[in-house]
């Protein structure tokens, strides 16, 4: 069969369906209910029942809205031509305006009868599940300015720093190479080339478009990055990675035993990259520029096999069922049920994502199958994400949200699955390039993403001194590589990288990097764990996904059997790169 698309009537029939109308007007009329019940007399008299009862009707509001915007969301990814669904975005966002506010006075409220919790949690037992939640919202309103200034702060956002944030996105998106007519997102997928020519020239191309917009796009950074320190301050906030740590549901502990595992593994990521360029042709280093090559293919080596989006199913299907029959009867579930829009067409974005729908406890996937291996193994990644939703989806609205830090662990855990199945039966050139790929994915998540790291917290550092020239910008991101990348690679390194990354320029999400370096580690570390204990595991994974909405990191993993304190759980991961890079090296030696 060709790859798909997604079938959304389940969700809902059409913006214009009577089921979708409805639900505009009960998200209006509930969240008008809501305003009416924050300024009730009850609240008062009589503080735990009108808890109780407001916790009902904000999750069952919560959750009709975030489906009806994942809804318009995924329906713009797969046709960003069709104007009539911008509309519809905007009439959302209208809408979750007075929400919002709902939300920051929820949180006022509780905070402000913080000392009646016990007699709530005492009249209604079940509720004892909310105790980590209500205790968060505690903490986040110490972090709140006035409602009003909270307010103001979010509608200066639009011309702000989200504006600074729309800027930068809009500029990169908007590059084009006058010489050759290419677009900076197509110059970047010279990278991938297997013509070093073409590797270099992409590379030089992107550098010296990047390079004629420095001015602006280090506007955009200082304007982020200024607000953000602002920000923090009127909201108490000692240092910017503290809003990081508790939005991250991590202890500085935990973030130090991370690092300091990230760094100790530097060595590892350096020997990688003097193997791999040993491999393309190089004495003993990389330039950047040719990070992502795709590994010679010796003579007679079999060509990389080209994957039906059938094969790709069937294939998927098994290798979860071979985990557990519940993961694999999920997924099939999800095919069967045409949850995933697969093919490739005019007006659909790039890339995949999953997105759930909490009221219709179903979940969709994005992705763009052109049937090499990665694009199974994306699959694999997206479907996880949605197996995630799958274990919470009974639970309340409130207990649903997990934090970036464990947002990819069941994703990880998946193409885990299935790379760890592939590199079990691959032989020769083809182990080796599998091998190449893993690692190339764990230098990126673990080596890059710690130099991103260090280029956010001197930033943030030098922020509060004054305005970063575009030069200064990239003089941070090049000793920021400098020490991650080290030996590995040449003088040849990448100064705009910072210019680049939309992350760095989210408006509400600083130090976006680690949490990636978290999940990574935390679900290879999990895998080890079913390595040892095989049919036993599959029920404590769906329970410690269960719990990432209503626990803090350490608790969940605590629960599964690990201390994230330690540096010795982080380097538990590690270690299976260590095993595939002594393979890489043992084909290299071989040649």
């Amino acid at each position: 069969m060709n790859a798909p698309r997604w079938d959304t009537t389940s969700i809902f029939s059409s913006f214009s369906g009577s089921d979708y109308q409805n639900a505009l007007k009960t998200v209006d009329s509930s969240t008008k209910e809501m305003q009416k019940a924050l300024n009730s007399p009850q609240l008062s008299e009589d503080f735990k029942t009108w808890l109780k009862s407001f916790i009902d009707i904000f999750n069952k509001t919560f959750s009709l809205f975030d489906s009806m915007y994942a809804y318009a969301q995924a329906l713009s990814t797969v046709d960003t031509n069709d104007t009539s669904i911008l509309h519809e975005i905007s009439k959302l966002d209208d809408l979750l305006l007075p929400l919002t506010d709902v939300e920051n006075l929820f949180t006022k409220t509780v905070a402000d009868n913080a000392d009646k919790l016990p007699e709530f949690f005492k009249a209604y037992p079940e509720m004892e599940k909310y105790r980590f939640i209500l205790n968060e919202y505690i903490e986040e309103y110490s972090h709140l300015m006035t409602p009003a200034e909270e307010n103001l702060a979010q509608d200066l956002q639009r011309t702000g720093a989200g504006a600074w944030s729309h800027l930068q996105e809009t500029i990169i998106a908007n590059l084009v190479d006058a010489e050759t007519g290419k677009t900076f997102n197509e110059l970047r997928t010279g990278a991938h080339s297997a013509d070093p020519e073409i590797r270099r020239d992409s590379y030089n191309r992107e550098i010296a478009l990047l390079k004629q917009s420095e001015i602006p796009l280090a506007a955009c950074m200082n304007n982020v990055k200024g607000a953000t320190l602002t920000l923090n301050k009127r909201r108490n906030w000692k240092k910017p990675i503290d809003k990081s740590l508790c939005s991250s549901r991590i202890s500085e502990k935990t973030h130090a035993a991370l690092i300091g595992a990230l760094e100790d593994a530097v060595s590892l990521w350096q020997e990688y990259l003097q193997v791999r360029a040993r491999l393309l042709g190089y004495k003993d280093a990389l330039p950047f520029y040719d990070l992502f090559a795709p590994l010679p293919k010796p003579e007679g080596a079999e060509s990389e096999k080209a994957w039906t989006y059938d094969e790709a199913r069937a294939y998927i299907i098994e290798r979860y069922t071979g985990f557990s029959q519940n993961l694999g009867n999920f997924v099939k579930n999800a095919f069967d049920k045409n949850w995933i829009d697969a093919e490739i067409r005019k007006g659909k974005v790039g890339g995949a994502y999953c997105t759930s729908f909490p009221t219709q406890k179903e979940s969709r996937v994005l992705a763009n199958f052109n049937g090499n291996f990665d694009d199974v193994i994306t699959l694999a990644h997206e479907l996880g994400h949605a197996y995630h939703h799958e274990c919470i989806k009974d639970e309340d609205f409130l207990l649903q949200s997990y934090p970036m830090t464990l947002a990819e662990t069941a994703s990880t855990f998946g193409e885990t699955i299935v790379m760890k199945d592939m590199l079990s039966k691959a032989k020769g050139f083809e182990k080796a390039r599998l091998c190449d790929i893993h690692l190339n994915d764990g230098c990126q998540v673990l080596c890059d993403i710690l130099s991103r790291y260090y280029l956010e917290a001197e930033v943030f550092n030098r922020r509060e001194k004054g305005d970063l020239s575009p030069q200064e910008l990239c003089d941070i991101m090049v000793d920021a590589q400098n020490r991650t990348y080290g030996a590995g690679l040449t003088e040849v390194k990448h100064p705009y990288l910072w210019a680049l990354k939309c992350h760095y320029y989210f408006t509400d999400l600083d130090f976006y990097n680690y949490p990636y370096a978290f999940g990574q580690l935390f679900a290879l570390s999990l895998y080890s764990k079913f390595e040892k204990e095989g049919a036993a595991f599959p029920p404590v994974y769906m329970k410690l996904l269960k719990d990432t909405g209503c626990m803090n990191c350490e608790d969940v993993c605590r629960s599964a059997g690990f201390d994230i304190e330690s540096k010795d759980f982080w380097n538990e991961g590690i270690a299976q790169y260590r095993k595939e890079l002594e393979i890489l090296k043992e084909y290299a030696d071989s040649l």
